[in-house]
């Protein structure tokens, strides 16, 4: 399993979590503030599509409204 870190801006966050959502290989996604804190960490299964995705996305867009840069941390299966 290997770990990849993105710097991303507040207004980038729900976007670029649908493409990782989207690319398939990513088993968990944490996003942190500018401290290094995780804000919050969310598990993506392989079946997730549709409906299961909006609460997440929902998580996403709202902390995306509280931080203007944000990393984004994503565990992908090799």
């Amino acid at each position: 399993m290997s770990t990849e870190e993105f710097k991303v801006s507040g207004d980038d966050v729900v976007s670029f979590i649908k493409r990782l959502i989207q690319e398939g290989n990513a088993r968990k996604i944490s996003i942190k503030n500018d401290e290094g804190n995780t804000l919050v960490e969310f598990p993506v299964t392989i079946g997730a599509v549709g409906v299961l995705l909006v609460p997440v996305l929902a998580a996403a867009g709202a902390i995306a409204a509280l931080v203007t840069k944000c990393t984004i941390v994503v565990e992908k299966r090799d």
